[in-house]
């Protein structure tokens, strides 16, 4: 009954214009909301893959450390320094 006593004080096409312009505001609303859910979904995948990918990496610098010192190899620094996201600090 609302609607129709809106139709008689604003007339039928500015009724069914603000009638538009809500469904589309919902509809609107639906979409992006379920686009907001799934890119935060992506967002958490590709977190998880960038620590599996971090702690690889971390692992094969270990494994080259430990291999250099076993075979009294000296081990390559800027492989390590790079693990860090840092250059060599050190001056030998």
């Amino acid at each position: 009954m609302e609607f129709l006593s809106l139709i008689g004080d604003v007339g039928f096409p500015i009724a069914g214009a603000l009638a538009a312009g809500v469904f589309v505001f919902i509809t609107l609303k639906f979409i992006l909301a379920s686009v907001t859910d799934t890119v935060n979904s992506l967002k958490n995948i590709m977190t998880g893959l960038d620590n599996r990918v971090q702690t690889m990496n971390n692992d094969l610098v270990k494994i080259d450390a430990l291999l250099s010192y076993a075979l009294n190899v000296r081990p390559n620094i800027d492989r390590i320094a790079a693990n860090e996201g840092k250059d060599d600090a050190r001056r030998d």
